[in-house]
């Protein structure tokens, strides 16, 4: 049987407060506009992953995200929508529909993917290595990933976010050890249990866990049926199979639990740290050899499961849309240096929509889209930024590295800078804003000012 795919599309979010809203669940935020949820399943379309459940979070969003779908995949795509309750995290997502997966394999991909690594890639490398499970792995952007700050500037000049340590076999095709987020600080721990067993591993900083992984379902149902405490896919699951896939007889019954439990330390600042083999005749050259002996010959090694790393080439692109800074950024990349993926999926240029009016020395610069039916009044300037549609701009309107969404009014002599402005936003005249996001439907009153600022309407 063919891939099944799962694609967990998210809802609310609060890190993308307020730009997420009843209207706009998180997988119809706009990326260069087009819904960020379009990347993910053109991806899947282009690797000929039809099959595919849809997981929202909360009954209203599923009923938003699922009549969009059914009106742009209509005839593609064979999607099903499953409504989750919010809050449940990816692996209590997969345990709410596990009742309709029924391949052998399941592919589990985040709806805020944005990236040109094509699924069926993972999924093949998957199946050749007859893994538990298979994740995929990208370089971490040279800026670094950031939760917060300035998204003006030309360039990134964003903080590197917390470091990622991932372990592979020298053939870089075994995942070893993997810890990431909170668990990391300035070191991670290894098991010399586990070290000695390898007996060789290199230890990456450089790579992120892109949210993509292969699971063989029957492997990953039995896991999340066991251990009902294990919330998160990325931070849970992942890192359980990880670290259960080789049990030595040997070491376990040999080594005293004492020295079995010891830790080695490993500095998570050198980009690529080799660690030395532990045991002198531990030089196996690879961690999944089909050997039934352990390294000094003794008593046999059992292997429970294979754990595989898909490693997408430095040149792909790949970020998730899972904070406002990442939005903005996600925003000028596709309209950037990423613009092959807008190219890729565009009828036409429509980086300036065909009905779109430009008043009189109005410029607009390049990695700009314009949504059609916008209109903009004279002496205008639009720089690395997105607009919407129907745009309501009246004249000398500045807009720079900022997303402007659809059915917004901009009055004379407004100033927008690092800034997101959501959907149906009236901006009256002379409005300066500086690093803000302005919830969908506010209104900002003549001559307002505000910097790093979150302006939103309450919910009623």
């Amino acid at each position: 049987m063919d891939f099944q795919v799962v694609v967990l599309a998210g809802g609310t979010s609060k890190n993308l407060t307020p730009l997420v809203s009843k209207e706009v669940p998180k997988p119809l935020l706009p990326v260069a506009n087009r819904p960020v949820l379009y990347y993910v399943l053109h991806q899947l379309e282009q690797s000929n992953l039809k099959d595919l459940i849809v997981v929202v979070e909360g009954k209203d969003a599923a009923l938003l995200v699922g009549g969009w779908i059914s009106g742009t995949f209509v005839d593609r795509l064979h999607v099903e929508i499953a409504a989750v309750p919010e809050d449940i995290g990816s692996a209590g997502a997969i345990r709410a529909i596990s009742h309709h997966l029924t391949a052998n394999d399941i592919l589990v991909v985040s709806g805020d993917l944005v990236s040109d690594v094509p699924p069926g890639a993972v999924a093949a490398n998957h199946r050749r290595h007859d893994a538990v499970v298979t994740a995929m792995l990208c370089s971490v952007p040279i800026s670094g990933p950031s939760e917060s700050g300035s998204s003006g500037g030309k360039d990134k000049t964003k903080k590197p976010g917390r470091y990622n340590i991932i372990g592979l076999d020298p053939g870089k095709q075994f995942l070893l050890h993997i810890a990431t987020g909170a668990e990391i600080e300035k070191d991670t721990r290894l098991q010399k249990r586990i070290l000695r067993a390898v007996g060789e591993m290199e230890i990456r900083s450089d790579l992120m866990d892109a949210h993509m992984y292969a699971f063989k379902r029957s492997v990953l149902q039995e896991v999340l049926d066991r251990k009902d405490t294990l919330q998160s896919l990325k931070q849970d699951v992942l890192p359980y199979l990880v670290r259960s896939q080789l049990k030595s007889e040997a070491l376990l019954n040999r080594i005293p639990r004492a020295e079995e439990n010891g830790n080695e330390k490993v500095s998570s600042q050198n980009n690529q740290v080799m660690v030395s083999q532990i045991l002198a005749n531990a030089s196996t050259p690879s961690f999944h050899d089909l050997c039934s002996v352990s390294h000094d010959g003794s008593a046999p090694i059992r292997k429970t499961h294979k754990c595989c790393a898909y490693i997408a080439s430095s040149s792909s692109y790949c970020a998730r849309l899972n904070s406002i800074q990442a939005f903005m950024d996600i925003n000028r990349d596709v309209t950037g240096e990423a613009d092959h993926l807008l190219s890729s999926i565009s009828d036409h240029n429509n980086i300036v929509g065909p009905s779109t009016k430009l008043g009189t020395k109005t410029t607009v610069g390049p990695h700009c889209m314009l949504g059609e039916g916008s209109e903009m009044g004279d002496k205008c300037q639009v720089k690395r930024s997105v607009i919407g549609r129907h745009c309501r701009i009246g004249s000398h309107v500045k807009v720079v590295n900022s997303v402007v969404m659809n059915h917004v009014t901009i009055g004379d002599g407004c100033i927008i800078q690092g800034s997101v402005i959501c959907s149906n936003v009236q901006l009256q005249e002379r409005v300066v804003l500086k690093d803000c996001q302005v919830g969908a439907g506010f209104v900002v009153t003549a001559g307002s000012e505000y910097k790093g600022e979150s302006l939103a309407r309450k919910e009623k």
